[in-house]
Parts: structure tokens; C-alpha cells; sequence
């Protein structure tokens, strides 16, 4: 019979006959194991042998307390423990009268190595080995999560479009301080330490931002991140636009007298006065068909993209994206970046890779510059779309700025203010621009890409 930890069994009703309950006793062992660590991160022998006899007792192997171990390398060894890492930290359904209390200290054990894991990481130098081992163990946070790896973290996963209370910043945080930390220039250098590194928002800004100071294999190696994230990402929202890009059918055109076509019901109703009760058969006069071609008429998409640092995430997705529509027929995409200065991108906006690589992050924002790049391209005003992706802080050019914007509106463009298009980050927008774009009926998109997906498939479909 299973003790706690003072030696004493537990009664019919899973207490001591000394009172305290052995499940919370282990549940607490364990917790305040995962606290000293998360805050001292010196090892306390105390509670590292009470937790060690707690974790064998229940079963568990004792690499859950090795600091060292990651987690792939404790499931490798465990395969078993797989599945219970999947959805470990959702909640949980049941009625505290059905609580299983044994699962909740198991529970207990491997959700403190997650965490773990993932957060205490040090202040020391990051190897290639060491970004790539928090990435993974990042990614098992997250499916405990009930998300998939990245879903929090945004890039590969961006469909996810979950946040966890907030999480997904403080994941995000940690991994571009891993970033930080690593000498990426030496890494990139060696093309075996570059072959380890994952891809991913952090690690594509921080290359963004150095590929001035890059050459030869370093270079070739930092592209080749970059191309592997922007196919990655691609690949999501190409799904996701064309499972919104549907336009209103096309009546105007003749349905196609195929079989598959066929409108059955319609055929049966529309000939119901051919009925023969004596015969009980049917007499067709008119065949009737479904009409399945789509309304697509030209339109022009201008997306311009605010290029300082804080804006790199949105800039991803939004060149991204901008290439994606621009695949679509009778769809004209122009794309501008801009800082202190503009830049017309659009020769390059089949390739979001070209557009990152000729865009250099940081600096001011000018967009009254930006806006004047702009304007001239907008031919027919009814039949245009533009996409601002901006925090919209622009000082003391605010209300120049405003006024273009509005002008624009009232021109009969669809103005879409954008503050951040991420899988989970959470972007600040100038309050003053907010309210102001509020008022003007074109309130600020900010958060999924979903949602700018689903404003643009209604305009531009």
C-alpha cells in the first residue's frame, strides 16, 4: 500500500489517520520544488529528495528532476509519457467530488518540468544546441496547452489562434532573449551549428536586423532560415485564403449542363405539374442547373507596412500575404515600406523572401512620406482596397497623416488600419489614431491574421 510521506497509508477516503491528505503533500512537495527553482534556481536538497521519492513512488522516472534532460530526450527514453504531455495543462471537466487525486500528483511531476524547462534558462552564452532545445521543449509547453508548437510563439502555427492568457508575449520574450544571447554570427558561420537552428519569429527578426553585417556562408546560411520561415508561414495562410477567398456566384454567366451541376430538387419542383398519377412517373420538361461560377472582378490591394522594429512580426505575415493575393486572378497588389523613408516594394511582391531582404528594420516613422507614395497608385477609388499595418505613432506628423488617411476614405477607398497581424503577440496602437479611425467607421484590425484574411476575401472577393 502506497504511503505519504510520513509513512503512514492512506485511509478509505485517501487521508492519513493522522489527518493531512498524502496527495497534497506530494502535490505540495513538488510545487514548492518548481517555485525555489523558478525564483533561486539553487537546488534545495530538502526538496529535491522529497520530490525524487515522490516521482518514484508514483512511477514516474527520476529524469523529470534532471534540469538537464529535455524533454524530447525524457519521452525518447519514455515514449509512454507522450500522450499525457498532449493537453496536460487544458482544463479539466471533472467534478471536484471525481477528482482523481493520484493523476493529480502525476500531473503535478510532469507539468513542473515543463515549466521548468522552459523557463528558467539562465544568463549565460546560448549555443545553437541550447536555442534549438528550448524551442522543442517551448513546443511541448505549448501541446500541453492544447495548441500546437508555435501556435503560441506565432509562425508555422499561426492557424492556432490561441493565447493562453496572455502566454504567447512571455514565450516570445524569452526565445528573443535566447536569440540574444547567441553569437548568431559565429553559429551562422558553421554550417553544421546553422543546420541545428529552428526557424522562428525571434530568430528571423534578430537575422533581419544583422544581414547588413553578413557575408559569404553566414549569409547563405541566414537566407536560407529566412526562405525555410517564409514557406513555412506561406504554406498557413495560403490555406487560410483560400478557404475565405469565395465569391458571390455569377448569375450573369449560363450554369455549365453538366451532370454534377444538375439541380435535383429544383428540377423535381419545377416540374411537379408533369406528375401522372396513373403512370406514377414523372414527365421532365427543363432540366435545371446549379450556377457555380464566381463574380471576380478586378481589384487593386496597396498594402503599406510600417518597417520599424516593432512591426516585424505583422511585416512577415502582411508581405506574406500580400504575395498570396497577388496570386489570385484580377488582383493588383502594390507594396510599400516604409521608415523615415518609403520604399516600393511591389516589383518583389510575388516574393515575400525579396521583400524582407531589401526592408531593414528600425528607425522613425514618416508616414505622410509613405502616404504620398501611395495616393498615385489609387486609379479607381470604389474598386481599392488599402491595408495600413502600423502602431500609428507618429508624433508630431499624426495629424497630417490623419488627414491623408481620411481624405482617402472619403474617396471611396476601403481603408483598413492593421495595429499588429500575429498568431498571439498583443500590439500597442496609438490611442489617438484609435479613437479617431473608430470614429471614422474603419476601426483597427489588431491580433489574428484571420481577421485581416476575412476583411480583405469580403472585398476582394
Amino acid at each position: 500500500m502506497t504511503e505519504d510521506l510520513t509513512g503512514q497509508p492512506p485511509g478509505p477516503d485517501g487521508r492519513s489517520p493522522a489527518g493531512p491528505d498524502p496527495y497534497d503533500n506530494r502535490r505540495q512537495v513538488l510545487y514548492w520544488r518548481l517555485l525555489a527553482r523558478l525564483f533561486d534556481g539553487e537546488e534545495q536538497p530538502a526538496l529535491e529528495s522529497a520530490s525524487l521519492g515522490v516521482v518514484e513512488d508514483i512511477g514516474l522516472p527520476s529524469a523529470l528532476l534532471d534540469p538537464g534532460a529535455s524533454l524530447d530526450s525524457v519521452v525518447q527514453r519514455h515514449p509512454e509519457l507522450a500522450d499525457e504531455f498532449d493537453g496536460l495543462m487544458t482544463p479539466d471537466d471533472e467534478a471536484a467530488g471525481s477528482r482523481d487525486r493520484a493523476a493529480e500528483v502525476r500531473r503535478a511531476a510532469l507539468v513542473s518540468k515543463v515549466l521548468l524547462n522552459v523557463f528558467t534558462t539562465g544568463s549565460s552564452t546560448v549555443t545553437a544546441e541550447q536555442l534549438a532545445r528550448w524551442q522543442s521543449d517551448a513546443g511541448w509547453l505549448e501541446r500541453a496547452l492544447g495548441c500546437p508548437p508555435g501556435g503560441l510563439r506565432g509562425g508555422r502555427a499561426a492557424g492556432a489562434g490561441l493565447d493562453a492568457g496572455g502566454l504567447g508575449p512571455e514565450l516570445a520574450a524569452i526565445e528573443a532573449d535566447l536569440v540574444g544571447r547567441m553569437r548568431l554570427r559565429e553559429v551562422l558561420a558553421d554550417p553544421a551549428l546553422a543546420a541545428r537552428l529552428t526557424p522562428s519569429m525571434s530568430l528571423i527578426e534578430q537575422l533581419l536586423r544583422d544581414k547588413g553585417n553578413l557575408s559569404g556562408v553566414a549569409l547563405a546560411n541566414a537566407k536560407s532560415l529566412i526562405r525555410r520561415y517564409v514557406d513555412e508561414v506561406a504554406e498557413v495562410l495560403r490555406t487560410q485564403v483560400e478557404k475565405a477567398t469565395v465569391g458571390e456566384l455569377d448569375r450573369s454567366v449560363p450554369p455549365k449542363r453538366v451532370f454534377r451541376n444538375l439541380d435535383l430538387d429544383r428540377t423535381i419542383w419545377k416540374n411537379l405539374t408533369n406528375w401522372s398519377p396513373e403512370e406514377e412517373r414523372l414527365y421532365v420538361d427543363r432540366l435545371y442547373y446549379r450556377h457555380t461560377v464566381r463574380r471576380t472582378t478586378p481589384q487593386r490591394l496597396i498594402v503599406v507596412v510600417d518597417q520599424s522594429g516593432s512591426m516585424v512580426d505583422s511585416m512577415v505575415n502582411c508581405t506574406v500575404l500580400a504575395s498570396i493575393f497577388a496570386g489570385l486572378p484580377k488582383v493588383d497588389v502594390h507594396l510599400i515600406a516604409y521608415d523615415t523613408r518609403s520604399i516600393d516594394l511591389t516589383p518583389w511582391v510575388h516574393d515575400p523572401f525579396d521583400v524582407l531582404l531589401r526592408t531593414n528594420l528600425g528607425g522613425g516613422n514618416d508616414g505622410p512620406v509613405a502616404m504620398a507614395m501611395a495616393r498615385p497608385k489609387i486609379a479607381e477609388p470604389k474598386n481599392t482596397v488599402m491595408v495600413w499595418i502600423s502602431d500609428f505613432y507618429e508624433f508630431d506628423r499624426s495629424q497630417p497623416l490623419f488627414e491623408g488617411i481620411e481624405a482617402v476614405h472619403r474617396s471611396g477607398v476601403k481603408f483598413i488600419p492593421v495595429g499588429s497581424v500575429t498568431s498571439s503577440g498583443r500590439q500597442e496602437v496609438n490611442p489617438w489614431f484609435r479613437e479617431r479611425f473608430k470614429a471614422l467607421g474603419t476601426p483597427v484590425v489588431s491580433g489574428h491574421v484571420n481577421k485581416l484574411v476575412h476583411e480583405l476575401k469580403t472585398f476582394l472577393t
